[in-house]
């Protein structure tokens, strides 16, 4: 006689896990909101592509009727609504992105991971599987309408992502930034020795020097860095940014395009001028 061996139960295993995550906010009047938000995906194509998206729908307050509806026009725009922020209001049914409440703004001391090797300054890197690691919130306020609007993203999903150790200050890029890189700095100013291609970009709270052509995109001052600037010994920019206010290669005057320029704010706007 024969007997089976007890089979072993394996137990389940429970990881948490955090992602970062863009924020929409619409506000009232709601035609008016999605046409600031044409105007942004229409200078920025393919932004939000592959990207989460959480719909923060606390000031706008709509109904289940009305949420279905603005979840299938955002839909039409190629942004897929994740999660749904809702507090007090209706059950959403399944056929709706879940709801979620209690969450915190994104700040990069809580995203980044310091390096494990400590080296120079100009070259502590750190390597992340995020894929848009430090990306910039688009939030109600971000998309209002003007002339000059909040920074976007790369028009590509960033496939190297170079992330400076928190202990770094200043952060010198000797090789040229290749397109679909995405280099972010939370901790002072960007130098890149190189050229910056297009289909890349650099994101630092500090000020971005580029002593070579920049043809991607450079977004200065994130959290709140109003003295920032963008310097470029030749501006063939996709977007200039500093502390979100930003200007597409559309928008620019012809007459910086081209030369050294540097990109600063004066007076609470954005202004792009040559070296003289």
């Amino acid at each position: 006689m024969t007997f089976a061996a007890p089979l072993e139960a394996k137990s389940i295993r429970f990881r948490a896990r955090s992602f970062v995550a863009f924020t929409l906010t619409p506000e009232a009047p709601l035609d008016v909101w999605l046409e600031s938000l044409d105007r942004w995906v229409g200078n920025s194509p393919g932004y939000f592509a592959g990207r989460p998206v959480v719909l923060d729908l606390n000031v706008l307050k709509p109904d289940v009727v009305a949420i279905e509806a603005l979840v299938d026009l955002l839909g039409q725009r190629g942004i897929r609504i994740y999660a749904i922020e809702l507090e007090g209001g209706a059950e959403l049914g399944a056929h709706l992105p879940p709801v979620l409440v209690g969450a915190k703004e994104a700040t990069t001391d809580g995203l980044l991971q310091p390096s494990r090797k400590a080296g120079r300054a100009e070259d502590a890197t750190a390597v992340s599987d995020m894929k848009a690691a430090g990306d910039i919130k688009a939030e109600a306020g971000d998309l209002k309408a003007g002339d000059l609007k909040p920074t976007g993203g790369a028009k590509t999903q960033p496939q190297d992502v170079k992330i400076a150790a928190p202990d770094a200050g200043t952060l010198m890029i000797r090789s040229p930034i290749r397109s679909g890189q995405l280099i972010f700095h939370p901790h002072g100013d960007v130098i890149v020795l190189g050229s910056v291609a297009s289909g890349s970009e650099i994101v630092a709270t500090g000020s971005i020097h580029v002593y070579g052509t920049l043809r991607g995109r450079a977004s200065a001052g994130a959290q709140g860095n109003t003295a920032a600037r963008v310097f470029c010994r030749r501006n063939e920019a996709e977007l200039l940014s500093v502390d979100g206010w930003y200007c597409t290669a559309e928008e620019m005057d012809p007459s910086v395009r081209g030369k050294p320029v540097q990109a600063f704010l004066e007076n609470g706007m954005l202004r792009i001028a040559p070296f003289s």
